[in-house]
């Protein structure tokens, strides 16, 4: 796996090294222009285009995943879009790679706990946020606003009310973030992806269309995921997935099981790459630890990008957090997947999220309460070992997914104009 792990390393540094090459404006309002999106000229950056749609929302995976899958049918119907978004986020780096015209905005974060940096938040950064979106909006003229959440959304939808630009707000989630629950007093319509989702908002306002999966993930083969990979195609595939971020529980959970996992199966771990936790590096020591045969089976990387849809192609197994983001590529694809849910979310989303999936018989739950590496072990050991469950659990996932999601959210944005 040793070219494996050179490729993911590759791809992962390049989104990085492509957004240091692109220059970036600073506006006299305060507002970030990305070149590969911004408009050809400098005189485009300076006056933006008007747009048929702006998207506003990130900060996760999963607040950005749905925006980039409803753009790429916009942009087939050659409706113009653009996104509205944080200087940091997840979707700082993944909207501009796919030349979406993208501008940040300052913004807080909206916090269901006290802590000083609240009020800083509320009566500075959130001001700001929205007078910067107001004046983008002013300049883009959007016929809609499609919001995705997270807290860099709420300042647009806040402008847009105030301009009187029709809001449609996309929840992905069974348990509505803080910043949908106070933009859906402002929406005209609310997108869920679960039925059981549109209890949280008024009935008249909700919509069921599903959760889009970004298109090119569809589009991977188990043949070209083991020539292109090097993969070792007699051995089942687990694919270990933290989040962006990483998830320091389960990385060090399976670092401490790799003898037993990988006596098994071959391993691709997607740990995040979080300086305050090491995992990484801690990581990598214990890789270099193993002996040479199970060594080869591992490959460790801080981030996955277009090798997400071969990994998917051939993963037998899906081990990761209940997030918006994975739980529905998951369904989409049909993989079985072991959850282990971020606890003390808002809601306690991630576990709703994965006992709903459960309920369906697509996934097993393994709370981070009881999460071990001898219990890890026990659960993915049963799984591989029965080939038909992992087949009927992957069935079963698809029946929680809406596959025309995305045309279907399409559909309902042009709905405010037409």
């Amino acid at each position: 796996m040793g070219s494996l792990r050179a490729r993911l390393r590759r791809a992962a540094r390049a989104p990085d090294r492509a957004r240091a090459r692109a220059p970036q404006r600073q506006g006299a309002d305060g507002l970030s222009a990305g070149a590969p999106g911004a408009g050809g000229s400098a005189a485009a950056r300076e006056r933006p285009a008007p747009v048929d749609v702006v998207i506003a929302g990130g900060g996760t995976g999963g607040h950005t995943s749905p925006g980039l899958a409803v753009a790429a049918v916009l942009r087939e119907q050659s409706i113009a879009c653009a996104w509205i978004g944080s200087r940091k986020g997840v979707e700082a780096r993944r909207v501009p790679e796919r030349s979406i015209p993208y501008f940040a905005i300052p913004t807080g974060k909206l916090r269901r706990y006290w802590a000083w940096q609240n009020v800083f938040d509320l009566t500075v950064s959130v001001p700001v946020g929205v007078a910067s979106a107001a004046r983008l909006l002013h300049r883009l003229r959007p016929r809609v606003v499609f919001a995705t959440g997270g807290f860099v959304a709420l300042p647009v939808v806040l402008a847009a009310a105030a301009l009187r630009v029709p809001i449609v707000i996309h929840e992905q989630t069974a348990v509505p973030g803080l910043a949908n629950r106070i933009g859906a007093r402002f929406a005209r319509r609310i997108a869920v992806t679960f039925p059981d989702g549109g209890g949280h908002f008024p009935a008249a306002k909700v919509v069921v269309t599903g959760n889009p999966l970004r298109p090119e993930l569809r589009g991977g083969s188990p043949d070209a995921a083991v020539a292109r990979l090097g993969l070792d195609a007699s051995l089942p595939l687990v694919y270990v997935t933290g989040g962006a971020q990483g998830a320091q529980r389960i990385n060090r959970a399976v670092g401490d099981a790799l003898p037993s996992l990988l006596a098994r199966a071959q391993i691709i771990h997607q740990c995040g790459d979080n300086p305050a936790t090491g995992d990484r590096d801690w990581l990598e020591a214990r890789r270099a630890a193993l002996p040479e045969p199970l060594r080869a089976r591992y490959a460790i990387v801080p981030y996955v990008g277009a090798e997400l849809a071969e990994i998917y192609a051939i993963a037998a197994l899906v081990v990761a957090r209940a997030g918006a983001g994975t739980l529905n590529e998951c369904c989409q694809l049909g993989l079985p997947a072991l959850y282990i849910p971020l606890p003390r979310t808002r809601g306690d989303e991630q576990t709703v999220n994965a006992r709903l999936v459960e309920r369906a018989g697509g996934a097993v739950v393994l709370p981070q309460t009881e999460l071990t590496p001898a219990r890890l072990v026990t659960k993915i050991g049963a799984l591989l070992g029965d080939p038909r469950r992992l087949k009927e659990m992957g069935a079963r996932a698809t029946t929680l997914a809406v596959p025309d999601a995305d045309t279907r959210l399409v559909s309902l944005l042009t709905q405010m104009w037409r």
